[in-house]
């Protein structure tokens, strides 16, 4: 009886130093992640989740839609330069990554355009809050066509730049909250055709 009550004693003291050693090692950031956006912890098991989901790290970082059946890539392109007008977003151009691939390989490659958008009072609010903020710019929303010839629009997913950190100033949160708002209903907009 008391080599049990010596054992559960020794079990309970090891399970005390290793719980103190826990603490110690995690309350800097347990403290830290205090000082995270209030949406932070679900940004990140949103991601964690579509990862487990898909195997795919990617998939987690964009917000994508298929074109409706029937829809021409001329379709698509002109409803979204419409959509990114009617959101007075300045159209900054369009990457041809499939002519680009052809014309320095010589190979064909599926439809990929990268059309090219920005909000330059957002921007550059943006980038004085964190220089960092400009990898994220500017505004992209991509036309591809996969294997089977479907045409698909994305968008980067911008949940981590908005809530992914320390609170950005409440007047420039919603700002780039509207701006992803803008960029899905855009995405959205020209799957449909303007629907």
């Amino acid at each position: 009886m008391r080599l049990v009550r010596n054992l559960l004693a020794l079990i309970g003291l090891l399970t005390l130093v290793a719980l103190g050693a826990a603490i110690l090692v995690l309350e800097p950031y347990v403290n830290k992640a205090r000082s995270l956006d209030e949406a932070a912890l679900g940004v990140y098991a949103g991601m964690a989740r579509t990862i487990l989901e898909t195997g795919d790290p990617m998939e987690a970082m964009v917000y994508q839609r298929s074109a409706d059946p029937g829809l021409s890539v001329a379709d698509v392109e002109t409803a979204l330069g419409r959509a990114a007008a009617a959101f007075e977003l300045h159209a900054l151009g369009t990457l041809p990554v499939q002519q680009q691939v052809l014309d320095q390989t010589g190979r064909s490659f599926p439809l990929l355009q990268i059309h090219l958008f920005c909000d330059p009072d957002l921007a550059s609010d943006l980038i004085r809050h964190n220089p960092s903020m400009a990898a994220f710019l500017p505004c992209r929303v991509i036309v591809y066509e996969d294997e089977s010839g479907r045409i698909w629009l994305m968008t980067p997913n911008l949940d981590l730049v908005v809530h992914g950190g320390r609170p950005l100033p409440l007047a420039l949160q919603e700002r780039a909250l509207g701006l992803q708002q803008t960029l899905r209903a855009m995405v959205d907009r020209a799957a449909g055709a303007d629907s």
